[in-house]
């Protein structure tokens, strides 16, 4: 095209001549501008390590953990593992104030002092009660009834959530609480004035949140007297129950020893062994168990002094568990291997130190009597 030609006036087509320019830079600017990045993805970041279980509350809680731990590649049962799985449940308990007359060794709680004449409460020292003591009592770790509740898993109690337990003989508070977390409803017998006094709190008793993963909440009642002796106590205690424990508790050499010994280490049941059997027996629902399991030392030569402790047999015979309605399971069962697993994984072979000072091979034995109430 011929520009001269055209209808454009000179200053219009400078006019264009500028248009035709800005328009070519913009042209050429759009074309240096760098495309768009494209649409990119951050690595994915590495799945989180699993995190490491929080360390418990307290020293003794931290023992507790680190036994159960131990105490895991002996434990058979699914039963016996929640148990122990259930030791980070347990809560933390601040010290608390007992009173001990020291020539009597009976152990009053603050409220029972109290009621006491002043003459008799002058004759009181006050003891403290740690967390230790608490769980610990005066006979050692409240996690040695795993192997109990492994032979119990064995004979028919695979569960105990919503179930009734009875424990004869308790001893320590620990192990009921690990159960009632686990969705069992726990009664603790026993007449120690030790353990009326340590465990005087309302929170001592009542209902035991779930431990998390087990389901509904249990509870623990602590029966402190002589059953089946008093009349109140058959009252508490009542019956129903799954199972009903005895650990270092139900021995021959306590109950019926062969030989003279000190009275304070012998147990007057108070009841004639008829009485004693059938009440163990009616407190059981058809299908009940009860599960005797007794720790003991290396028996005495023959003609040494006799030591009752170490007497673990079944105080009754295969004859008297069957009269009272029992069906005997096992009896006088020998069961040391699994005993001294257990003591090496609590460290009874060795002192504070980690120095080892007793050698469980010949120094831990153990014995279990099992018999049922014939049932579903």
């Amino acid at each position: 095209m011929n520009f001269s030609r055209t209808g454009i006036f000179p200053q219009n087509r400078r006019i264009a001549a500028k248009l035709l320019s800005l328009a070519l830079m913009l042209w050429l600017a759009g074309c240096a501008t760098a495309p768009p990045p494209r649409e990119t993805r951050a690595p994915e970041a590495p799945p989180p390590a699993p995190s490491k279980p929080e360390p418990a509350a307290t020293p003794t809680l931290q023992k507790l953990v680190d036994e159960a731990a131990a105490l895991q590649s002996m434990a058979q049962s699914s039963l016996a593992k929640r148990f122990l799985d259930a030791t980070r449940s347990l809560p933390a308990i601040a010290p608390r104030t007992a009173y001990i007359n020291e020539v009597t060794r009976e152990y009053y709680s603050p409220a029972a002092r109290k009621a006491l004449p002043a003459a008799a409460q002058a004759k009181l020292a006050e003891v403290t009660f740690d967390e230790s003591r608490y769980y610990y009592t005066k006979y050692g770790s409240p996690l040695a009834y795993v192997r109990a509740l492994d032979l119990a898993a064995a004979n028919g109690i695979k569960e105990v959530a919503g179930r009734q337990i009875l424990d004869f003989g308790y001893g320590s508070i620990g192990h009921l609480k690990l159960l009632a977390s686990m969705g069992a409803h726990v009664t603790g017998v026993d007449p120690d004035s030790y353990l009326t006094a340590m465990y005087a709190q309302p929170s001592d008793q009542g209902r035991v949140p779930s431990a998390g993963w087990f389901g509904a909440a249990g509870s623990v009642t602590l029966a402190h007297g002589f059953w089946p002796k008093d009349q109140k106590m058959l009252e508490v205690v009542g019956q129903g129950y799954d199972l009903i424990l005895s650990k270092n508790t139900l021995k021959k050499g306590y109950i019926k020893p062969d030989r003279k010994i000190d009275k304070r280490q012998q147990i007057d049941l108070g009841v004639s062994d008829e009485v004693f059997l059938k009440t163990a027996f009616n407190a059981l629902v058809p299908g009940g168990k009860l599960v005797i399991y007794n720790l003991y030392p290396k028996p005495p030569d023959p003609k040494a002094a006799y030591n009752p402790q170490a007497d673990a047999r079944s105080p009754y015979t295969p004859e008297q568990y069957q009269k009272a309605g029992f069906v005997v399971l096992a009896y006088n069962q020998e069961d040391h291997a699994a005993a001294r697993s257990m003591g090496r994984a609590l460290k009874w072979d060795q002192n504070s130190k980690g120095e080892t000072i007793s050698d469980l091979e010949t120094n831990l034995f153990a014995m279990y009597t099992i018999v049922g109430r014939p049932g579903r």
